[in-house]
């Protein structure tokens, strides 16, 4: 056999192998949510 075949199914056998691999599992993804914003206190000047 010609080299440029031993390539082309050499190659051929890696391409199956990769597509019978198992697939990675995603990621699991977190969203926390931030700290409520609060409004600051009003002083009604009673020490001023």
């Amino acid at each position: 056999m010609s080299n440029r075949i031993k390539a082309l199914l050499a190659l051929g056998l890696l391409v199956g192998a990769a597509a019978c691999a198992p697939a990675p599992e995603p990621e699991e993804i977190i969203i926390i949510d931030p700290a409520p914003i609060q409004a600051e206190p009003v002083y009604s000047n009673k020490y001023d």
